[in-house]
């Protein structure tokens, strides 16, 4: 069978597997099945069970992490409701992330609660951020902006770095595999009286495959360059956080990550960078009765990335020494944040604040203006009626380059027959111009307006003992898209967009095994110029996710589906990137109630495909972990 064959074949069984759950969960014997933890989240900036929110979120905590046994955050995220990925060439290399079709800049990511990403490419650097010490990470799809401010059009992905029990629990583990692949973290932390703490190290390190397949003179395809090399990636990761209750109504806490990189990639202006991400953070929170929380938090996010030539080919040939450092961009991204929520009464929450943010840019190469600051104050109401909820927030951005802007959303939900809920949002976001945008020499336009985006919802929910489904759909539509104007030859506000699409989710556990599936249905539209009418590029019409496990006693196997359709790569919908889909194997034996050995396979089929044109992605991988981590 042809190979595009086989692709077609496995996108189609992982939607079909995923829309038929409902009926293989529902005849599922109800004793046979626990009932699903209640999971507080924070996407609307307050702490509230994720049966509450009206907003679409997906939460995936430390053991869903460890279970799954992926290797990076790209990994862990593939094929989720309304993500697509596009990766150029493996492990630590440039990722974006398209949520609910919008663009990769229209994703806010914070960490611990600070905003990250680079001022100046509007991107955070996913691939870089260690999965070993993350917690929990929220997926929230639809606009935040009424809450969270510029570049949350799609959504939010909220990072929550790792947190500490009761009592003292060291922890370790190392591991190898493909690749000349190998990791190792070690850590500790712990809960005393009224104060916590906690540490953490992680290493990985791996000789990569050829990014890229490109070509150079005279075809200039892919990377522009023939580098049929190993691309290597090397990480070294630190994170330390405390905290301590001062009395019954004040707390403070802090935490810190950094991350520093080394990867090399093929191009032709440069083959090798050093990266460091850094986010420092604090929190103060003063509680003067059980209807008033106060909370003063503040915080920095550093994204450094120095590029080096390190076979003497630069921007010009011959003209770089080998290793001379031939660009750096270091920005520096402060924020702070003054929030008080007020509980009216019950089920009844009145939030207000006051954010401020400033973005700084240091670089060799020469911008216009050097750094910008935002100010802004918002209001949410959160209400519950009997067997109706409601949501209602407003915020207004006063930006030193771009001026003022004003958000707003709203959400209703109605609960019926016990288990049913039906939602209906609106939310209007926006997506503030990047420095690159703005100033880069002689492609950089000044006067460029925020793009702005206008989105309808609609879901449908049911909640039971032990199966969960969800579908949402929603509409969005963007207006002054930031794309290149042949008339000017620099960037314009001329583009218009609609992204438009379903997500379908189940959970269940049934005959003791754990499943969990979800399936993505998009329509992307270019609506305005030359390219009217085109598919948005990168962006994959068909997504599919199935996650299956069941433990026998000491042993637990599990596998993992991934399914993508079609693709292209280009606004003109001329370079198209074939469908996909992955199979995974894994399994984990518990040595003792502390020590684990896991193993996994990736890809077992070997599936050669790609997510960018001409760059590639790894074929079948093995990778063997053995963890220590005591319990408390």
């Amino acid at each position: 069978m042809p190979v595009a064959s086989l692709r077609a074949l496995n996108l189609s069984f992982a939607i079909a597997c995923a829309l038929a759950l409902p009926t293989v969960a529902a005849a599922a014997p109800a004793g046979e099945a626990t009932d699903l933890d209640e999971v507080v989240v924070t996407a609307n900036r307050t702490a509230v069970s994720v049966n509450d929110l009206l907003t679409p979120v997906e939460v995936l905590d430390r053991s869903d992490i460890q279970r799954s046994q992926a290797r990076d955050l790209n990994d862990l995220l593939r094929g989720r409701a309304g993500i697509t990925l596009a990766n150029q060439g493996g492990a630590g290399k440039l990722t974006t992330l398209f949520l609910r079709g919008s663009e990769s800049d229209h994703v806010l990511v914070l960490v611990d609660g600070i905003r990250i990403g680079s001022p100046t490419s509007g991107l955070a650097a996913l691939q870089d951020l260690p999965l070993e010490l993350i917690d929990r990470i929220e997926i929230v799809r639809g606009p935040r902006s009424s809450l969270y401010g510029a570049d949350a059009i799609g959504g939010v992905i909220q990072v929550f770095t790792n947190r500490e029990q009761q009592g003292f629990a060291p922890r370790v583990h190392v591991g190898g595999g493909s690749n000349d692949s190998i990791e190792f973290g070690t850590g500790f932390g712990g809960r005393s009286g009224r104060g916590w703490f906690g540490a953490d190290y992680s290493f990985r390190k791996t000789q990569g495959i050829n990014a890229c397949r490109g070509a150079g003179f005279p075809v200039f395809a892919g990377c522009f360059t023939d580098e049929p090399d190993r691309d290597g990636y090397e990480s070294h990761s630190l994170s330390l956080r405390g905290g301590v209750e001062i009395s019954d109504q004040w707390s403070i806490e802090g935490q810190a990550l950094r991350v520093e990189g080394e990867n090399h990639y093929d191009g032709d202006f440069g083959n090798y960078s050093e990266t460091v991400q850094q986010v420092i953070g604090g929190k103060l929170d003063w509680r003067p009765s059980d209807t008033v929380h106060v909370q003063l938090s503040a915080g920095r996010n550093v994204d450094s990335s120095q590029n080096y030539d390190l076979k003497g080919f630069g921007a010009y040939p011959g003209s770089v020494s080998p290793g001379q450092r031939i660009g750096f961009f270091d920005t520096d991204r402060d924020s702070a944040t003054l929030q008080a929520d007020f509980n009216l009464f019950e089920g009844n929450t009145l939030t207000a604040g006051f954010d401020w943010l400033r973005d700084r840019v240091d670089s060799n190469t020469v911008y216009d203006e050097l750094d910008r600051d935002n100010k802004a104050g918002f209001v949410q109401y959160q209400g519950r009626f009997g067997n109706q909820s409601f949501e209602a927030s407003l915020r207004r951005d006063d930006n030193e380059q771009f001026g003022g802007h004003t958000t707003g959303g709203a959400a209703w939900g109605l609960s019926f027959a016990e288990r049913w809920r039906v939602t209906v949002g609106y939310g209007t976001a926006f997506k503030a111009p990047t420095f690159n945008e703005l100033y880069y020499p002689f492609f950089g336009n000044a006067k460029l307006k925020p793009e702005e985006s206008k989105t309808w919802e609609l879901g449908l929910a049911y909640r039971g003992d032990s199966f969960n489904a969800r579908i949402d759909g929603f509409d969005t539509r963007v207006d002054q898209l930031i794309t290149f104007d042949s008339a000017i030859n620099l960037p314009n506000n001329i583009e218009r967009a609609r992204m438009r699409g379903a997500e379908i989710g189940v959970d269940t556990t049934f005959a003791q095994w754990t499943l969990a599936a979800s399936a993505s249905f998009l329509d992307t539209e270019n609506r305005v110029g030359f390219y009217r009418g085109n598919d948005l590029p990168r962006r994959a019409k068909r997504s599919g996710r199935i996650d299956l496990d069941r433990a026998f006693g000491k042993f637990r196997i599990g596998a993992t589906a991934v399914g993508y359709g079609s693709r292209y790569d280009d606004v003109g919908n001329s370079s198209r990137v074939g469908g996909y889909g992955t199979f995974d194997l894994r399994a984990e034996y518990a040595i003792s109630d502390a020590l684990s050995l896991q193993a996994r396979v990736a890809n077992v089929f070997d599936r050669d495909y790609e997510t960018v044109s001409y760059y590639n992605q790894p074929g079948r991988e093995w990778f063997v972990t053995l963890r220590y981590a005591p319990k408390n």
